[in-house]
C-alpha cells in the first residue's frame, strides 16, 4: 500500500479512475485503508481543497469565502468545518441509503471513496488554476465539465460500493440523496446565520 502514497502513482490512479470509474473505485476499496489513515486523508483533502478554493477565488477576482455571507461566512475554520460536515454526511447517506436498496457497502468504504473523489477534484482545481492564468475563458468550461464528471464518478462509486448493476437506479438514488443533503445543509447554514449573497 505504501507504494501509492507518492504523488505520481496517485495521479496515475486518478487518471485511470476517470477513464474507468468503477474499476478505480474497486481499486480504492481493495486497499482496505485503516480508519486512522482514512481520517488523516479526510482532513488533508479538506485543507487542500480550502487552500485551492481560496486561490481560485482570488484569481477569478471574487471575495474569499465565496458567495456565503453572514457573521461566520468568511471564517476559514467555519467553511472548512462545513465542508467536512457535508462530506461526512454524504458518506453516511451513501452508506445507509444504499443499504435501504439492498447494498452491502460500509461507512469506512464510503468514506474512502468520498476522499478519493475529493482528491480527483483537487486535481481538477489545479487544472482550473492553470486555465485561469493561461486561458481564462476555458476555466468556465472546465467548471461545467467538472460538474458532469463529479456526478458520473459518484454514481459509479456508489454502484461499486454496494454492488449495484443498474447505474440508472443509482443515479436516481444519488439525486434524491443530494436534495436531502442540500436541504439539511441549508437549514444548518440558516441556523449558523450564514446566507448566500451575490458576488
Amino acid at each position: 500500500m505504501t507504494h501509492i502514497i507518492s504523488l505520481g502513482p496517485l495521479l496515475r490512479m486518478a487518471r485511470d479512475t476517470v477513464a474507468n470509474p468503477r474499476e478505480g473505485a474497486e481499486t480504492v476499496l481493495a486497499l482496505g485503508l485503516p480508519r486512522q489513515a482514512l481520517w488523516l486523508a479526510f482532513a488533508l483533502v479538506i485543507v487542500l481543497s480550502m487552500l485551492l478554493g481560496d486561490i481560485l477565488y482570488l484569481l477569478a477576482g471574487l471575495p474569499q469565502g465565496g458567495p456565503l455571507t453572514g457573521p461566520m461566512g468568511a471564517s476559514p475554520v467555519i467553511m472548512g468545518a462545513l465542508q467536512a460536515g457535508f462530506l461526512y454526511l454524504m458518506a453516511h447517506a451513501i452508506t445507509h441509503i444504499g443499504r435501504l436498496f439492498g447494498g452491502t457497502g460500509r461507512f469506512e468504504e464510503a468514506l474512502a471513496l468520498i476522499i478519493w473523489l475529493q482528491f480527483i477534484f483537487l486535481c481538477v482545481q489545479v487544472v482550473q488554476l492553470i486555465a485561469l492564468v493561461a486561458l481564462p475563458p476555458v476555466a468556465g468550461l472546465i467548471t461545467i465539465l467538472a460538474l458532469g464528471l463529479f456526478l458520473w464518478l459518484l454514481v459509479n462509486f456508489i454502484a461499486a460500493l454496494h454492488g449495484f448493476t443498474s447505474l440508472g437506479m443509482v443515479a436516481v438514488m444519488t439525486i434524491l440523496s443530494a436534495f436531502a443533503l442540500l436541504f439539511a445543509l441549508s437549514l444548518l447554514l440558516t441556523l449558523l446565520g450564514i446566507t448566500f449573497g451575490t458576488v
